[in-house]
């Protein structure tokens, strides 16, 4: 009988050791936030970065073109390469136009296109474009330009652009009166 009490009370003592042993790893385990994943790069390399941005003012010049001042509906696909301040200024700009009753001739035309820098995952592409606006023109309903004589026949913009999964929009410009263009 001595036994067994001794036994017993050596299995206790080795249950509650095995219990206070567990306890003890679950209280030293703590968990640990989830590691945040490495933003995967949205092109695999700078020059694939600034061939989509190349693309990207290259179907927004076009879409530019095509806008008819007297139909709205026209200026849709321009908002659609664009994004942020970029598309709140165009909002803006062609609202005031087509409330005067003014209207594009000519076209505009890119005559350069250098990408300047991006972001490590290539998010957002900065890039020096150059536009030639000499065959373009914005004119009342009688046919008079309304543009500044002063205006300059080719217009240099550093431009940054915005991509997102394959996605590349415009997001800002800025005049860089500084810089030059080789026409093409």
């Amino acid at each position: 009988m001595i036994h067994r009490p001794a036994r017993a009370r050596a299995i206790v003592l080795l249950a509650l050791g095995a219990v206070a042993l567990a306890t003890g790893a679950l209280i030293g385990c703590t968990l640990r936030p989830a590691p945040t994943p490495t933003p995967a790069a949205v092109f695999a390399t700078e020059q694939d970065a600034f061939a989509a941005a190349e693309d990207a003012y290259g179907a927004y010049n076009e879409a530019f073109n095509a806008i008819d001042l007297s139909d709205p509906s026209t200026f849709e696909p321009v908002f659609a390469l664009t994004t942020s301040d970029f598309r709140n200024a165009d909002k803006e700009t062609l609202s005031e136009l087509s409330a005067a009753g003014l209207q594009f001739v000519g076209e505009t035309k890119i005559i350069g296109f250098e990408g300047m820098s991006s972001t490590t995952h290539f998010e957002e592409v900065v890039a020096l474009v150059c536009i030639d606006l000499s065959e373009s023109d914005v004119v009342n309903a009688a046919g008079d330009s309304v543009v500044p004589i002063e205006r300059p026949a080719v217009n240099t913009l550093r431009v940054t652009f915005a991509a997102n999964a394959g996605s590349v929009l415009i997001a800002h410009a800025d005049r860089e009166p500084e810089a030059s263009c080789d026409s093409e």
